[in-house]
């Protein structure tokens, strides 16, 4: 069974690996647009595509990805195996496009992006929407790929978890859910199902797709994707109240956008101080769900430990 005590990580060693692990993405993201630049006709196309990507993202999505297969298999971080790179690599493929399209005019007509000119600004509005498109079928690709797994049906149920996410159901179910509550007042739990769906969707999706490329069983899948759940529910807030008192210059992006544009936040229902404690209790969530999952792998359960608190205390 899961250690009742996992071993206490500081945030600057997971940090430190966050960014090991990052650089192992980025990596493999920045060889897959070579190849791309290399093999296909628009080089527009895909220098727009690694700008959206290989652009100093925390890389938590695929922190998760890592996370979901190490906690099941202990697996080794040093040299993790190719193919959970390559799911790592989707899952940020996907939430590029995501962002390339918040950016835009008709969504949140953000000028800038992780402290960068935002991609339709850097390009143009039609190179970016064609590079979110481009994004998206590329994560869906990289997975359906054999590359990835040997297991044709972990495969398939790496793409079903993904579409899941992303779609009507998950992320752009939850954007849609985003625009119309600029035009009436939603209650708490109506807010809370949309963040669910447009954040939290894909980061519990990342931390279970490791899971199912590990061979999690049933059980720990459940487990996992509580927890997901529960981080992302944490994220979301922290994401809220960084854009009502952080700092512009290290969120890397224009704050206070939540209140002039009227979107519904637990921050508005709630009060700053009450947000912070929900944000608290779904962080309690995540790590009860990881205390259930049997057999885990220490190091890796003190890791997700460790990310369900830095999701509420970082500054970007």
């Amino acid at each position: 069974m899961a250690s009742d005590q996992p071993p206490k990580l500081g945030e600057d060693e997971l940090s430190q690996h966050i960014g090991a692990m990052a650089l192992q993405t980025d990596t493999l993201l920045d060889a897959i647009f070579t190849d791309y630049t290399n093999h296909h006709a628009s080089e527009r196309l895909v220098e727009a595509m690694a700008y959206a990507t290989l652009n100093g993202g925390k890389r938590i999505r695929a922190y998760l990805v890592y996370g979901g297969a190490g906690v099941i298999n202990g697996q080794n971080d040093q040299a993790p195996q190719h193919g959970i790179a390559r799911v790592a690599a989707a899952f940020e493929c996907l939430h590029a496009y995501s962002l390339i399209h918040d950016d835009l005019p008709a969504m949140d007509d953000a000028a800038t992006r992780r402290g960068k000119p935002s991609c339709h600004l850097a390009y143009d509005e039609a190179t970016a929407i064609l590079a979110g498109d481009a994004l998206q079928t590329l994560a869906f690709a990289v997975l359906a790929d054999p590359d990835t797994h040997q297991d044709d049906r972990i495969r398939a149920d790496l793409v079903l978890e993904l579409a899941s996410a992303a779609g009507c159901a998950g992320m752009a179910g939850g954007q849609m859910l985003d625009l119309e509550a600029e035009t009436r007042r939603f209650s708490q739990s109506e807010t809370m199902q949309m963040q669910a769906l447009k954040t939290g969707a894909l980061i519990t999706s990342s931390v279970v797709a490791g899971g199912r490329f590990a061979g999690a069983d049933q059980a720990s899948l459940t487990q996992l994707r509580t927890y997901g759940q529960a981080v992302g529910q944490a994220f979301q807030i922290a994401d809220d109240l960084l854009d009502a008192e952080g700092d512009e210059a290290i969120v890397g992006k224009p704050l206070g956008q939540d209140d002039w544009r009227g979107k519904a936040t637990l921050v508005a229902h709630l009060g700053l101080d009450a947000a912070r404690k929900e944000a608290e209790r779904q962080v309690r969530l995540a790590k009860e769900a990881l205390g259930r999952i049997p057999n885990s792998a220490p190091l890796w359960l003190a890791r997700l430990t460790a990310l369900a608190d830095f999701i509420i205390t970082r500054k970007a």
